[in-house]
C-alpha cells in the first residue's frame, strides 16, 4: 500500500497520459472486435469530435489544477475533512476517499446536471452523442469540465483527500469512465459479478438512452452503491437501448463541433418523447 501511495503522490504527468491514452486504445480495440451495436458510422470522425472535447478537459483541467492542489494541502494541514479527523489505516483511508470522492466529485454533480436546466444545457452535449463509444467518456463541453472540477474541489475539502488519493481517484475515474461508455456489453454473469465493485457498461449504457425517465437512471461513474442507495438505478436489456437525447437528434446538431459548442446558450428545449424515432442502429 505504501508503494501505491508513494507512486500516486509523484506520478508522473506521462503516466497520467498514459492510462488515459491506454485505455481509449484498449477499448478501442475491445469493441471494434466485438461491438454491442454494429454503428452506420464513420468511427475516426466521430472520434475526432470527441477527442477534440477531450483536449479541451485536458486544458480546463491543467489550468485549473493550482486550485485542486493547494485545498488538498490547505485541508490536510489544517487537519480538515472526513479522512484528517479519524486516525485510518491506509487501505480504509484509500478506501473511504476514494467511495466519498466519487459520491461528491462525480455522482452528485451528474445527478445535479440532470436536475438543474442551466447545468443541463452544458451536460446534455455529452448525450447528444448517438453512437455511444469509449471516446463518448470524454465529451464534455468546456463549461461542464469547470462545472465538474469546482465539485471536485469541493470533495477534495470535504473529504480532506491527500493529493496521492486524489491522483489515484482520477485515474480510476478516467480509466473506468471509457470502460463503461464502451460499445461493449459484458455476458450477465461478468456483469453481475463486476457490478458489485464497479460500474459496467451493461449499466451505464441504459444512461445514454435518449428519452426520459431513462435519461435520469444510473448516474455513476466508478462505484454503483449510489445509484441503488438514492433510487435512481435502473436495468435495461442492450439490444432495447438508443443513444442521443431527443431533443437534439439532428446530424447537424450532434456531430459538429461548432453547433455543440453553442448548445449551451440556446434556449431550453422541453424533453420531446418516446415517439421519436432515432438514426439507424443495428445490434
Amino acid at each position: 500500500m505504501e508503494r501505491l501511495v508513494a507512486y500516486f503522490e509523484h506520478i508522473p504527468s506521462s503516466h497520467r497520459s498514459l492510462i488515459l491514452v491506454g485505455g481509449i486504445t484498449l477499448f478501442w480495440l475491445i469493441e471494434s472486435a466485438a461491438p454491442l451495436f454494429r454503428f452506420e458510422y464513420n468511427k475516426l470522425r466521430h472520434a475526432g469530435i470527441n477527442i477534440f472535447f477531450t483536449l479541451t478537459t485536458i486544458v480546463v483541467n491543467f489550468v485549473l489544477a493550482f486550485i485542486l492542489l493547494r485545498t488538498s494541502d490547505w485541508a490536510v494541514q489544517n487537519h480538515l475533512g472526513l479522512l484528517q479527523w479519524i486516525d485510518w489505516p491506509l487501505w480504509v483511508e484509500a478506501l473511504v476517499g476514494l467511495l466519498a470522492l466519487d459520491l461528491i466529485g462525480a455522482w452528485l454533480p451528474h445527478w445535479a446536471e440532470h436536475q438543474v436546466k442551466f447545468l443541463w444545457r452544458f451536460h446534455l452535449i455529452h448525450h447528444t452523442d448517438t453512437y455511444v463509444d469509449t471516446t463518448t467518456a470524454n465529451r464534455h463541453h468546456p463549461g461542464e469540465s469547470v462545472i465538474r472540477f469546482v465539485f471536485t474541489t469541493a470533495a477534495v475539502l470535504v473529504t480532506g483527500a491527500p493529493m496521492w488519493l486524489v491522483f489515484l481517484y482520477q485515474a480510476l475515474s478516467v480509466a473506468l469512465s471509457q470502460f463503461n461508455h464502451a460499445n461493449i456489453e459484458l455476458p450477465r454473469r461478468v456483469d453481475r459479478l463486476l457490478g458489485l465493485f464497479i460500474v459496467t457498461p451493461n449499466m451505464h449504457h441504459v444512461h445514454h438512452h435518449y428519452v426520459l425517465p431513462v435519461t435520469n437512471t444510473n448516474y455513476g461513474n466508478i462505484f454503483p452503491y449510489w445509484d441503488r442507495l438514492f433510487g435512481t438505478y435502473h436495468e435495461m436489456a442492450g439490444k432495447d437501448l438508443r443513444y442521443g437525447i431527443d431533443t437534439h437528434l439532428s446530424p447537424h446538431e450532434h456531430s459538429q463541433v461548432g453547433s455543440l459548442l453553442k448548445i449551451p446558450f440556446q434556449a431550453y428545449r422541453q424533453p420531446v418523447g418516446p415517439e421519436v424515432v432515432t438514426e439507424k442502429q443495428t445490434a
